[in-house]
């Protein structure tokens, strides 16, 4: 929506999320470019325009993060990939959203933060903190989390007069993707069973984190209190060699992944998100086809279906651009979905 004055963005990370971001930042009128932080040396120095074949813009790309942090700005779009996946730890990703809270940007994330409370009070006291110093708002969005498994599913739950079991599901083609870091590296596509099961350990144990906020946040929304969140996962290897655009899936390496968290109540699932990533859902015959859906067991039964998203990275920036005025223009503190006026089902859910 227009805004008037303009609200001054810096663009934190230009990667496959980010660069759709700072395409987005420089089309829309009602934001204007305050900087660019890239990561790759290749990158500093440039126009942010002519980096993502946009038209100039006047605002050249740094590497130094000092820099960037001294630039005055209304609001950080914080995408690079989560610290856990360069080495490093979740700390890192929080000590950085903190301190440029406290330098007066607001910050939102597609690294998380879609329910930081999940985590339990000593982060969120941490983040608000930040945010009474800087007199600031974090928001964690997103397309998955974000959007599908959560916002979707609350939006549903709204016609239901009882709710027994909510279950959202992604199947995700990557056959596309143009990151072999992300493919193959932390995904792990490509990678034999053994050391599949070796470094992805860092991605499980942040698939785990991640999406166990959007379990909560929805349980909470609902007012359901959950005993834990329990997950899984499995994988398939590819039957022979093929090509992606990240690389190459040879024959009898992992080509596909499923995971599945569940919410327990009293050992009984609550709700359910499955995630199926496929390196090319063309070559991969097991578990569903690309898309999403959401399912609610209850009264009315309901089930929504997204078949296809041609630019999943797109939407998961366009989720993150587009909240720039609302966050903007909240009080100071931790800005999830739920500060947004839904119509929910809470009070509806009813427990066996």
């Amino acid at each position: 929506m227009p805004v008037s004055p303009s609200h001054r963005v810096i663009q934190w990370a230009t990667g496959a999320v980010g660069g759709y971001s700072l395409r987005s930042v420089i089309s829309r009128p009602w934001l204007e470019l305050a900087g660019v932080l890239v990561f790759d040396p290749k990158k500093a120095g440039r126009d942010a325009g002519e980096l993502v074949g946009a038209g100039p813009t006047g605002v050249v790309t740094t590497a130094d993060v000092h820099e960037i942090m001294a630039i005055p700005a209304d609001c950080v779009l914080h995408m690079p990939l989560p610290a856990p996946f360069a080495g490093g730890s979740r700390t890192d990703d929080v000590e950085t959203i903190c301190a440029l809270l406290r330098s007066g940007k607001n910050v939102i994330t597609t690294t998380g933060f879609v329910y930081p409370q999940a985590y339990g009070r000593g982060l969120v006291e941490r983040l608000e903190e930040a945010c009474r110093e800087g007199g600031t708002s974090l928001h964690g969005t997103g397309i998955n989390p974000g959007f599908m498994c959560d916002l979707l599913p609350l939006a549903l739950s709204g016609l239901c007069v009882r709710l027994d079991h909510i279950y959202a599901r992604e199947c995700s083609d990557f056959s596309g993707h143009p990151s072999a870091r992300i493919v193959g590296d932390l995904i792990g596509f490509g990678r034999a069973p053994e050391e599949y099961v070796r470094s992805v350990r860092p991605f499980r144990a942040f698939q785990r984190g991640l999406f166990a906020e959007s379990v909560h946040l929805v349980a909470a929304a609902l007012g359901v209190e959950l005993d834990e969140v329990e997950e899984r996962d499995e994988y398939d290897l590819a039957r022979e060699d093929f090509e992606v655009a990240a690389g190459v899936v040879r024959r009898g390496t992992v080509c596909a992944s499923r995971w599945l968290f569940s919410g327990l109540v009293r050992g009984r699932p609550f709700m359910t998100i499955e995630c199926v990533y496929k390196s090319d859902a063309a070559r991969v015959g097991r578990w569903p086809s690309p898309g999403f859906s959401a399912h609610i067991e209850g009264v009315p039964q309901l089930m929504l279906s997204v078949d296809e998203v041609t630019q999943g990275l797109a939407g998961a920036a366009a989720h993150a651009v587009n909240a720039v005025p609302a966050v903007c223009a909240a009080p100071p503190g931790v800005r999830t979905l739920l500060d947004l006026p839904l119509t929910t089902g809470r009070g509806t859910a009813r427990l066996a």
